[in-house]
């Protein structure tokens, strides 16, 4: 803040001076108990009567209380503890296990059994079966195979398929991961924006009570009207109001900020923003746009999903080409009647051929289904590329607008800084109302939660810009 020993010469050269004012005000306040102390107030380069508020950039600064968090912190710890997290993890760990089950129609399948049968010698069934109907007394134990040989490559085409997929379920865990990451990083600059703003209405409550403590000095030396008395104390209340409605929102960004990163506990943290001036925009959007069709996660799942269905539709087509398939048996009976089971063991090996006739059009059906489904995909990739290049340009021109506004806003403190200090003077020498105060202590209260949140609020859009082009760390 600029020193405001250079604003009074300037004042006095611009504000018509009432000279009968200036004649009697300094003997008003010699009369005053603490008129020493007053009267060098009123003629001090800088005023008192804001002291709490005049040096801002110290009121950002982080308390001694609390858990100090940064951002690349808090990003840590919500990729860590927020359970979406774990679940798209989770989620890509059971597409994998897909894989393998579909894989497994390519292996050969082994199946051991054990019979023992107590029957009726000889006995047969006569009804409900085709099969070799005669009931024998045995006991036996076999192991039976059976290989796919070839089914013209559907089984290949549904493997390719779910591996296609189980890479897309990994895209949609690293899109995840970038959503929290951008949630971390909005949640941290919301309650950042909101500790400042909590900042700004503490320093404005301690400054309008020292005013309201001097002008009530002086009303009661009957040097000023109750109505300044009035005023004063209306500026206090509507200081207080700010404190109780920006410690709400902090609290409440405080909730939003630990429900991202993870815990359902009300941990206090002083938030530190990075020291370093943030980065400047990109000139140009369209390199922005052509990084984000690259490495969107979610743009590459949505095409790894379409190559999967691709896949799938032309598996569906090839259940209308036969299967072959081998198939073996082998296996002992230690206990059996001789006169039926000559020999104690059996075996045998053969080729299967299946070949599909008609099946009521199911199979159509479903080739059909499976090529609708794969255009669908394919156009939910354009959908969703239509709206990266809409979302990317959005929040380029947001984050542009929210970098000029920052040197906006320090210009904006600066002057409110500067009639601030104007007002003050005038006040304290009689030649303005406290409306004139009032107003100018209002206009730099604004001023600086403006400021603060035109810094808080372009690093929030620099990372939803980081987030549409897929730069997320």
């Amino acid at each position: 803040m600029r020193n405001r020993s250079l604003f009074l010469p300037l004042w006095l050269l611009l504000c018509p001076v009432d000279m009968r004012a200036q004649e009697i005000v300094p003997q008003q306040i010699e009369q005053l108990p603490d008129a020493p102390r007053l009267q060098a107030q009123a003629h001090q380069p800088t005023s008192t009567l804001n002291s709490a508020t005049t040096n801002f950039a110290d009121s950002l600064r982080p308390d001694s209380t609390g858990k100090t968090l940064t951002r690349q912190q808090a990003e840590q710890l919500a990729l860590k503890n927020n359970p979406r997290i774990s679940v798209a993890t989770l989620l890509a760990l059971a597409q994998k296990q897909v894989v393998r089950e579909t894989r497994s129609a390519l292996l050969p399948t082994l199946s051991g059994n054990l019979t023992g049968v107590d029957a009726e010698e000889a006995s047969r069934i006569s009804a409900g079966s085709l099969d070799a109907s005669r009931l024998l007394y045995h006991v036996g134990a076999g192991v039976d195979l059976n290989q796919l040989i070839t089914d013209f490559g559907r089984t290949r085409n549904l493997v390719a398929s779910s591996s296609f997929q189980a890479k897309a379920s990994e895209q949609q865990s690293e899109a995840t991961r970038e959503d929290i990451v951008l949630a971390a990083d909005l949640a941290f600059y919301n309650a950042l924006e909101a500790q400042a703003t909590l900042q700004v209405a503490k320093s404005t409550v301690k400054a309008r009570q020292a005013v309201g403590d001097q002008v009530n000095a002086l009303t009661a030396s009957k040097l000023k009207s109750t109505l300044d008395q009035s005023f004063a104390q209306v500026n206090l209340s509507q200081a207080k109001l700010l404190d109780l409605d920006s410690q709400n929102q902090f609290d409440a960004a405080m909730a939003n900020l630990n429900e991202v990163l993870g815990t359902a506990s009300n941990q206090q943290y002083q938030l530190v923003d990075d020291p370093s001036p943030p980065l400047p925009v990109a000139p140009s959007v369209d390199a922005i746009i052509a990084l984000a069709l690259r490495q969107r996660p979610d743009l590459l799942a949505l095409k790894l999903n379409h190559v999967a269905d691709v896949r799938f539709s032309q598996a569906q087509h090839e259940q209308l080409l036969p299967t072959i398939s081998g198939l073996g048996t082998v296996g002992i009976t230690p206990i059996g009647s001789s006169a039926y089971f000559t020999p104690n063991w059996y075996g045998a090996a053969g080729v299967n051929v299946g070949i599909p006739i008609f099946d009521g059009f199911k199979f159509h059906a479903q080739a059909a289904e499976a090529d609708l489904r794969a255009k669908a995909s394919d156009e939910q990739s354009r959908v969703l590329i239509n709206r990266i290049v809409r979302d990317v340009r959005t929040a380029w021109l947001r984050a542009n607008t929210a970098q000029q506004k920052m040197s906006v806003t320090e210009e904006l403190l600066q002057e409110a800084n500067t009639a601030l200090d104007l007002a003050d003077t005038r006040y304290r020498l009689g030649l303005s109302s406290i409306v004139e105060l009032s107003q100018a202590q209002l206009q730099q209260t604004q001023a600086q939660i403006a400021e603060a949140n035109a810094r808080f609020d372009y690093e929030a859009d620099l990372a939803a810009l980081r987030f549409q082009s897929g730069s997320q760390p």
